[in-house]
């Protein structure tokens, strides 16, 4: 075995690593400056800000569009994703936590720079729990503790924070309507953390209505704060629900109860957000690994009955997308074969980051495969220029597990494809894009189901002679590396190799030491706690099987990693020393995950030539063959 521990830090300029002439395409993807999606604020549409690694480490930027000033704003070892806008532009509000555990307070600074402060003193650190900013200076602050569960905070200007909520169950602030006097809160104090209900309330805690579609917990349907809307004087709430099997939006007037239905015409997810102006709807739609955007008009007397007309957008995804006051529309798009652009539906790129261009990737194919529990859709990709196969293969298995992969650009499946492997995405029973009942199926046999997906996956890619049965990786990161830890011990002939990233590895150590929201989601999926229910918690850990594990396995840990702790995984790396098993272990100096380049690809070679030294060689064919 091998046991080694690194520590993250900033680099500089992204230049500061190899030459470009003599860089390989796949660290080019991790390198090459990327831009997220300017975020503006309502009052002050001009002052936007975004994320960047143009540093090497993701950080928040700051973007005057009136003068096209762009400045870094936060500069921390480990990175900076946390931030928003006051309405008025004024204030950038960022979250400040201690090397990535996700744990600490809201810091701000004036938009065009000055020394950072405490934006609420008097509130102790905690996990974030949702924000929401109103015109006239109001702030709201939801926060999570393990001692007090969730706490809701209004602060007035100048004011000292007011508690307006609490609860032991997970929840959040939703949006804080145009005048600062209702505010909508996302809960699940019925038990059921996978299925939220709306309460909305003054900014005194009082009660205005409730919006519970899980009827106490004895329902599966869950609803979404979406938004206010954005108009003077307009008590509606826009709201994601779930009572047609899928995602839709409808109108809510938590005054008279009114609630208004939306087209459902389109067959994925639909998600949206109010115009500035409300006068319609941007619609973003989601199917089959895919996205679209949509507007839906609102200006006649019945918003019912409005215009849904396709906004020109090019096939791939879109992963966040806002309407600006002007009409367009702003998204972030990439697909699996070119590099992220922040682009306008005025039919213009947005933000082009300065610096090396990433390459471009191999497109995904498409592959439906029934499975024990339906029709699994797995999204594939064969090495550039590697033949008909069978190749290598990895299953790269994504998180969440309420999270989906899709047609999308991602620097790491595409160094797997640079190194000649194949890489097969498998959306198991619990992703979601594909109605609730698919996402909904993830209970009490957790871990198992998926890999009953992920196994069908598997034999149709031996069966249609695109996988090396001999040369299979299991890999993912979080959820996808607690199915990794899970699939090379319930699975052992199946797998070559697993490489797991910031897994779950031993479940009940790592309830016990996890954040609170996390461990009522934990609850939900498996019907109790560990001493309700033991048989299911031992039957869904990877800690279980360890003994059964043949294949060699790497583990890679964030030493303050609150969501997947870093004692469960020494627990499940003891077992498998304990009886001389092949394993590599790899702990860094952050959380769950790294943002800080130069680690990413650091981690990612190590992951590539951990599988490249224990697969066995390419077989050579026979002579005369």
């Amino acid at each position: 075995m091998t046991d080694t521990t690194g520590a993250t830090g900033g680099t500089g300029e992204t230049g500061n690593g190899p030459a470009e002439g003599s860089m390989p395409d796949w660290e080019k993807r991790f390198r090459a400056p990327r831009v997220g999606l300017p975020h503006w604020a309502p009052e002050a549409p001009d002052r936007s800000v975004f994320v960047s690694n143009a540093t090497g480490t993701f950080e928040l930027y700051t973007w005057d569009r009136s003068t096209g000033e762009q400045r870094q704003a936060t500069d921390r070892p480990n990175g900076t994703v946390d931030g928003a806008l006051s309405p008025d532009g004024a204030w950038l509000w960022w979250f400040s936590d201690t090397d990535g555990d996700e744990f600490g307070v809201w810091m701000r600074q004036p938009f065009g720079g000055g020394p950072d402060e405490p934006a609420v003193p008097g509130l102790d650190p905690a996990y974030p729990a949702g924000l929401a900013m109103g015109r006239d200076g109001t702030v709201v602050v939801g926060r999570m503790t393990d001692e007090a569960g969730t706490t809701i905070h209004v602060v007035r200007p100048g004011g000292e924070p007011v508690e307006v909520y609490r609860h032991r169950q997970s929840a959040g602030v939703g949006d804080l309507s145009h005048d600062s006097t209702l505010l909508a809160i996302e809960h699940t104090e019925h038990g059921d953390a996978m299925h939220s209900a709306v309460r909305v309330t003054r900014l005194d805690g009082s009660v205005v209505a409730e919006l519970d579609d899980t009827e106490g917990g004895t329902k599966e349907l869950g609803l979404s704060v979406l938004g206010f809307a954005p108009v003077a004087g307009d008590p509606r709430l826009l709201i994601g629900h779930q009572r047609l099997g899928r995602w839709q939006p409808m109108i809510w007037n938590p005054l008279t109860g009114e609630e208004t239905e939306l087209p459902s015409s389109l067959p994925g997810d639909v998600h949206a957000e109010w115009f500035p102006d409300g006068s319609g709807l941007m619609i973003a739609h989601d199917h089959r690994a895919r996205s679209q955007l949509w507007r839906y008009d609102l200006t006649g007397d019945d918003p019912s009955g409005g215009e849904l007309v396709r906004l020109d957008t090019p096939t791939g995804t879109i992963s966040g997308a806002t309407a600006r006051p002007d009409g367009t529309v702003e998204y972030l798009w990439s697909s699996a074969a070119e590099p992220p652009q922040v682009r306008s539906t005025a039919g213009r790129i947005v933000l082009d980051p300065p610096g090396i261009r990433a390459p471009g990737s191999v497109p995904v194919m498409d592959v439906w495969v029934e499975g024990p529990g339906g029709t699994v859709h797995a999204l594939v990709q064969k090495p550039p220029g590697g033949g008909d196969g069978p190749f290598p293969t990895v299953f790269d298995i994504h998180g969440g597990p309420t999270a989906h992969d899709s047609d999308a650009f991602a620097a790491g499946p595409a160094a797997w494809l640079d190194h000649g492997f194949a890489v097969v995405r498998v959306n198991y029973r619990g992703s979601t894009g594909y109605g609730r009942a698919w996402t909904d199926a993830l209970k009490h046999r957790v871990g198992l189901i998926e890999l009953e997906d992920i196994a069908a996956v598997r034999d149709w890619c031996l069966e249609y002679g695109l996988a090396d049965p001999e040369r299979l990786v299991l890999t993912g990161g979080s959820w996808g590396g607690y199915l990794t830890l899970l699939g090379v011990g319930t699975m052992p002939d199946s797998w070559a190799v697993g490489v797991a990233a910031v897994p779950v590895a031993d479940y009940v150590a790592a309830y016990d030491d996890e954040m609170e929201a996390l461990k009522a989601m934990d609850r939900t999926l498996l019907g109790g706690t560990p001493e309700e229910v033991p048989e299911r918690w031992a039957a869904s850990s990877p800690i279980t099987y360890v003994d059964q594990v043949r294949a060699p396995v790497y583990i890679s840990a964030g030493v303050n990693d609150p969501r997947c702790p870093i004692r469960q995984i020494e627990n499940y790396v003891e077992r498998l020393a304990a009886r001389g098993a092949v394993h590599e272990v790899y702990r860094y100096d952050a959380g769950h995950g790294s943002l800080v380049v130069e680690e990413r690809i650091k981690q990612v070679a190590q992951e590539i030539r951990f599988a490249q030294r224990h697969l066995p060689p390419k077989p050579t064919p026979a002579a005369g063959g």
